[in-house]
């Protein structure tokens, strides 16, 4: 199982002393949170993509790439990749060159986003947003495993005759995550192709996740890739910790009453109540996340968000110490020990290219 950290990058003032950082500070705060998530232990660190203020990550390639460069053995994704507004063309070609400098350590969530404005400014309109991401989608399979693309759709000008380059590594596309927190379409899509779904559980109960994962599920196997149990499911949390749960509450509550997201709405406790959010020690971390699996199933990815709403670097980075020392070794036990042998671990660059050796060598023995 992967555990690792997803930002959406925001540029928030921080309640406590108004202070708001520069985009260049926020940027390198990104870079240095990935390097610690690495250094700590965590296995993945995943990026958003945003166009607009306050948010600084509109460039995530550009981003990973840096962080590959400083790193050796971490993950790098995106919390969301806008397949909907970025040309699958573009996309296909960015994260394969992607792969070949991070020596396959890549893969990648797709998404609709959660920002409506963002269609016209990139030509597009919100009511093609569903028919946008199952049309690219396909375009962008297709690039990534056949060399040349003859191919026409509705929503771009046709390809003829078209190679994207580079190559995937080796031959091994990214693996990629469909990441929805509302849309049965999207759950249905990524089972139709055997990818991985990423139900992002940060704001809604447990029940409509429960329905997004178990129609994943039955599809997954519908498909033929698998029983439903061994179908490939990511899950997103929140977590802000102290030694003592009463010194979390007291120090994260005025972060949490002015996010961008939910601030001056639900209280704190309601938010915990309704939503994986989970303010406390490092054991009511544990026992929250490890309490994932009754709701949903045996999963392969637990990214948690951790560096948002005005917190100071110097708090994120503490952070990071007790997710990596105290809190990750025991969930890698726990969720080892409770999974069964016949539910796949998450997907690396090593393992597809493996399975696609072996599946290379059945087609061969069966000629």
């Amino acid at each position: 199982m992967q555990f690792g950290i997803f930002s959406v990058g925001d540029v928030t003032p921080d309640p406590t002393n108004g202070r708001t950082p520069t985009e260049r500070e926020r940027i390198k705060a990104m870079v240095t949170i990935a390097l610690k998530a690495e250094e700590v232990g965590l296995d993945v660190f995943a990026t958003g993509e945003h166009h607009n203020p306050p948010f600084v990550p509109s460039s995530p390639t550009t981003m990973l790439g840096y962080v590959a460069a400083r790193t050796e053995r971490l993950i790098l994704s995106t919390a969301t990749t806008l397949i909907t507004t970025n040309d699958p063309v573009k996309i296909a070609e960015d994260f394969a060159m992607l792969q070949h400098l991070a020596d396959g350590r890549v893969d990648l969530m797709l998404g609709r986003g959660n920002t409506g404005p963002v269609y016209p400014w990139f030509g597009k309109d919100i009511r093609d947003g569903i028919p946008l991401a199952i049309e690219n989608y396909n375009l962008l399979h297709r690039l990534w495993r056949e060399d040349v693309v003859d191919w026409e759709g509705r929503h771009r000008t046709p390809l003829q005759g078209f190679t994207s380059t580079p190559r995937p590594l080796d031959g091994v596309p990214p693996f990629v995550w469909h990441g929805s927190i509302r849309s049965p379409e999207i759950a249905e899509q990524a089972a139709y192709y055997g990818d991985g779904f990423f139900a992002n559980n940060i704001f809604w109960p447990k029940e409509h996740f429960q329905r997004l994962i178990g129609l994943y599920r039955r599809r997954y196997e519908h498909y033929g890739h698998g029983s439903a149990d061994q179908a490939i499911v990511g899950l997103g949390g929140q977590v802000f910790m102290r030694k003592n749960s009463q010194d979390a509450v007291r120090e994260f509550r005025p972060y949490f009453d002015n996010a961008p997201v939910y601030g001056h709405g639900p209280s704190l406790e309601d938010f915990m109540a309704q939503t994986p959010l989970t303010v406390g020690s490092p054991q009511q971390v544990i026992d929250r996340t490890l309490g994932f699996r009754e709701y949903f199933g045996d999963y392969q990815r637990q990214l948690f968000l951790m560096d948002h709403a005005g917190l100071p670097l110097k708090t994120v980075l503490e952070q990071l110490d007790i997710l990596g020392e105290e809190v990750v070794p025991v969930l890698r036990k726990e969720f080892a020990a409770l999974r069964p042998a016949h539910v796949p671990e998450a997907p690396t660059h090593e393992s597809l290219l493996a399975a696609a050796g072996a599946k290379a060598g059945e087609a061969e023995a069966a000629r």
